[in-house]
């Protein structure tokens, strides 16, 4: 689902309060962990964790006037979902977050390529999310996004 807002705290606004409690505190949580140098947006109507052009002029290679994307967190029909391009882009880290889930949550991990999805907001592994967000800096993820993601244009 995508929210017509034009800044996270109107996004989160017009969340259920269940979702609007749990996607807050996520924002939180990335925002204590996730390296100096990304910004927070909206972002294809969802919150956004970006590099900006001021430090990645290029842009995203689907559309150049969009700051180059890492992070996206949303508030979605049947569940939250998290995406994270780091994933995506470095199978290290996955399979690191894939080894690291059952260490925190008894659940089965419901992932897509980007995407983890938490449908219960009580089980939301907080901690390890925060762990995520702080294993790539923008640097690295510049140049893993040139190395691996760029490259495909």
């Amino acid at each position: 689902m995508q929210y017509k807002a034009d800044s996270p705290s109107e996004y989160l606004e017009q969340l259920p309060e269940e979702r609007r409690i749990a996607v807050g505190r996520l924002r939180q949580v990335i925002l204590e962990h996730l390296p100096q140098g990304f910004e927070e947006q909206i972002s294809y109507g969802m919150l956004g964790y970006v590099v900006p052009h001021s430090r990645y002029p290029n842009g995203y290679h689907c559309d150049p006037k969009l700051p180059l994307p890492f992070i996206n967190l949303a508030s979605q029909k049947n569940f939250v979902a998290l995406y994270h391009s780091g994933i995506y882009a470095n199978k290290e880290l996955l399979d690191w977050f894939v080894a690291e889930y059952p260490k925190h949550m008894s659940t089965k991990l419901d992932m897509g390529k980007s995407c983890i999805r938490f449908k219960k907001m009580e089980t939301i592994p907080y901690k390890l999310i925060g762990a995520l967000c702080s294993k790539m800096t923008v640097e690295e993820w510049i140049s893993m996004y040139e190395t691996t993601i760029g490259n495909k244009k």
